[in-house]
């Protein structure tokens, strides 16, 4: 009785390629010098139609090239639920489509990633809701919603990550290869909200720019990119993280001292301050004006004082803990996560390490 070979799902070359950032010219030429002989970008872009098959020696090249295990690239994408899908990101009008592919990309597979982890341990629930906006709501109403259905205390929210994850979401922060972009996002009905922030951006905007997307998640079913979107989650994620009733009274009057020694009691930009003193009527026209000019001559509007330190997610370090913990194998769970082991030591191992040694200083 014969056994069939494995063979590549045509979706699935095409997540790979794209979350490596690789061109197919450039996966034709690196598979060439793999195997000894030609390989034509023709052969590529017929492979990634699904007008021919890729098997034996030329999978294992094309894994090989794009730096995944043969499984994962045999895998559908459709059946294991992976996809680009509808994705949310807070990005500068500057990061060209190619780059926002590979970034769309690399969520996708971290979904994946993530989801077989979490399928391990059996699962995990969130209390996530979805809040869409009528013409009756504000953004500032759904993030004072999201407060008091969460617990989460008047005042400065001293972790954001740990709220999120306390709530069944999942982050991850990874180099994006970029600074273009702080965070993407996407929450399918049938999983868990996912969060993908970029460990490039400080850590106040690290923040701004996770509870940005935690709005859209919330507010925007379906992302459209649109001004109105990316205002109405920038007013949710004020609200969330400096609310109203609270730090009004702080900023009234404010001058650069003031906003300074807030900033790390917040945890977010001397900038957001200003502007929510603006927006709540503690700062007038001309006091916005003048902070914003004393803010450029001092040089703060390229690199603000009072650094923020970078929040850590655990939640899937725990996971992998708890695995490891019940005889699992670092090579088992990579093979699980679809990724080579190297690769996983990197993105899962790595972070486990540095929570453990933070946790060991605290």
């Amino acid at each position: 009785m014969s056994t069939s070979l494995p063979v590549a799902n045509p979706a699935m070359l095409v997540l790979a390629r794209e979350s490596r950032g690789k061109r197919q010219g450039q996966v034709a030429q690196e598979m060439s010098e793999v195997l000894g002989v030609a390989v034509s970008q023709g052969y590529v872009s017929r492979a990634e139609a699904g007008r021919l098959n890729v098997a034996e020696d030329r999978l294992d090249a094309m894994a090989k090239v794009l730096g995944y295990p043969v499984a994962l690239l045999c895998s559908d994408p459709a059946a294991d639920g992976v996809g680009v899908g509808l994705v949310h990101h807070r990005k500068k009008v500057s990061l060209g489509a190619p780059a926002l592919r590979q970034i769309h990309s690399e969520l996708a597979l971290a979904r994946r990633q993530t989801a077989a982890l979490v399928a391990a341990v059996g699962g995990r629930h969130h209390s996530f809701f979805r809040a869409e906006l009528t013409e009756i709501d504000s953004p500032e109403e759904k993030a004072i919603e999201l407060r008091d259905r969460w617990g989460v205390p008047p005042g400065p929210i001293a972790s954001l990550v740990r709220v999120i994850e306390d709530a069944g979401g999942i982050v991850l922060v990874r180099d994006l290869g970029t600074s273009e972009i702080d965070a993407v996002s996407q929450w399918p009905d049938d999983g868990l909200p996912l969060f993908l922030l970029s460990s490039r951006a400080p850590g106040d905007r690290f923040r701004f720019s996770l509870a940005h997307e935690l709005g859209h998640l919330l507010l925007h079913r379906e992302p459209g990119g649109t001004q109105d979107q990316e205002g109405q989650a920038d007013r949710f994620a004020s609200e969330l993280l400096m609310p109203a009733g609270v730090i009004r009274g702080q900023l009234s009057g404010a001058d650069i001292a003031r906003v300074t020694e807030l900033k790390p009691r917040w945890g977010v930009s001397m900038a957001a301050l200003i502007r929510r003193g603006l927006d709540l009527g503690a700062l007038s026209d001309w006091q916005y004006r003048n902070l914003m000019i004393e803010m450029s001559v001092m040089g703060y509007r390229a690199q603000e004082p009072a650094a923020i330190a970078p929040e850590s997610p655990a939640a899937i370090a725990d996971i992998v803990t708890g695995l490891l913990g019940r005889g699992h194998t670092r090579a088992q769970l990579a093979a699980m996560a679809g990724l080579l082991p190297a690769e996983f030591e990197q993105q899962y191992l790595k972070q486990l390490t540095s929570i453990q040694e933070l946790s060991m200083q605290s």
